[in-house]
């Protein structure tokens, strides 16, 4: 299946590299500090690979249907069962923009103190800019922003690197599977978001490899500072890692770009969600509307700590892509002209239950792993017993 108007794979690169330029990315890969550079290292890669090999399977469902995230949901739960999924989407998709938003105006407070309000506000008003120019006009725009990123990325890296010793070693960091589980979180998260825009791709396979393999290299970059950071700085803070390391205007554009641009694709993909609940909403506007509510909530609640947040999505939508993927690429099953997939909801439940209850358990490959691993098994033994849905035959030209 070939799109000749479609998105290229330069233009997803590009699109997947402003995912991966984040703040919060970095800001998670403080956490890493306290294991030392080269088992945090180590964690961080480990995890990124589980993550990534899902959003690579993930985001060829919606290459191979060219259906958004959401829509192909429906080939796996039919049209009424998918609309959980949808308004859980939805609502963490506005829970980033709230979290983006408050993460990149703190730290642009701490770099040029006028009030964090005020940075929500600007950071806001530049996502909304974002949407209206539209996913498929941002071109060089898109380029020149991430050019721009890449550049002062090399330099705050080059900087935070110079400035102490990363190898200093420390006892006190979290377990070896506890880091691995936060590194696929990242990953993770972008699970109900990537078929958003390899749907519309020219070359499903290649776009999608394309997309994968630049966030998770630059994702694990962005990780990398933020552990190194911590380790030679002896700070978490995000402004005063970058006031220390001498970045003050160039720290500043490097926190409002890489929030907007990471922030853009949560909002954007809202809006898309929102058309799968219904047709009559239109997109674009919702996405507006997604942004003006994560302002808001940025202005009036602290968001410090979000690994419960991170957890919870993987709780919800691991098990959901497990039974996607046993579905879509094993079963080949198609359930969208159904009501509800009974079945498969059942399956999503106890892998939900199951990734709860692997949360208190100490695993060296986290538990998103062998929660999915087990949910692909589970789905495929009960569709031996109740087979149901219909087949399809998708194939690339």
């Amino acid at each position: 299946m070939n799109n000749n108007n479609g998105t290229s794979i330069f233009e997803n690169g590009l699109i997947w590299f402003g995912a991966g330029v984040s703040i919060a990315e970095i800001l998670t890969g403080t956490y890493f500090a306290g294991m030392g550079f080269f088992n945090g290292l180590a964690a961080i890669l480990i995890g990124h690979v589980i993550g990534c090999a899902m959003m690579f399977a993930t985001g060829l469902i919606g290459g191979f249907s060219r259906r958004s995230a959401m829509e192909t949901v429906k080939m796996s739960f039919g049209q009424k069962g998918s609309l959980l999924f949808s308004i859980l989407n939805i609502l963490q998709l506005v829970g980033w923009t709230a979290i983006m938003i408050y993460d990149g105006a703190l730290a642009a407070d701490g770099v040029f103190q006028t009030g964090s309000w005020l940075w929500c506000l600007v950071i806001g008003a530049l996502i909304i800019l974002w949407i209206l120019i539209g996913i498929r006009n941002l071109g060089k725009i898109n380029t020149v922003a991430m050019a721009a990123l890449f550049c002062l990325t090399i330099v705050l890296c080059f900087v935070i690197f110079r400035s102490g010793n990363i190898f200093e070693i420390s006892g006190d960091g979290m377990s070896f599977g506890a880091a691995v589980e936060l590194s696929v979180a990242m990953p993770l998260s972008w699970l109900p978001l990537i078929s958003d825009y390899t749907r519309e791709a020219k070359e499903p396979v290649k776009a999608t490899a394309a997309s994968v393999l630049v966030y998770g290299l630059v994702s694990c970059w962005m990780y990398v500072i933020g552990m190194g950071a911590a380790i030679c700085t002896g700070e978490s803070d995000i402004a005063q890692i970058l006031l220390k390391a001498g970045l003050g205007v160039v720290g500043l554009i490097i926190i409002i770009f890489s929030t907007v641009t990471t922030t853009f694709l949560d909002a954007w993909s809202a809006g898309i969600s929102s058309e799968s609940v219904s047709a009559k909403l239109n997109g674009k506007w919702i996405a507006i509307a997604a942004t003006i509510i994560g302002m808001v909530g940025a202005i009036l609640f602290p968001m410090d700590d979000i690994t419960d947040f991170l957890y919870l999505i993987g709780s919800v939508f691991a098990p959901m892509i497990a039974v996607q993927i046993a579905s879509f690429f094993i079963l080949k099953e198609d359930a969208s002209a159904e009501s509800v997939n009974v079945r498969n909801l059942i399956v999503w439940v106890i892998g939900f239950i199951l990734y709860r209850f692997l949360m208190n358990v100490d695993l060296i490959v986290g538990n998103t792993l062998p929660d999915m691993v087990i949910t692909v098994l589970i789905c495929l033994v009960l569709a031996k017993l109740f087979p149901a849905a219909e087949k399809h035959h998708f194939t690339e030209d």
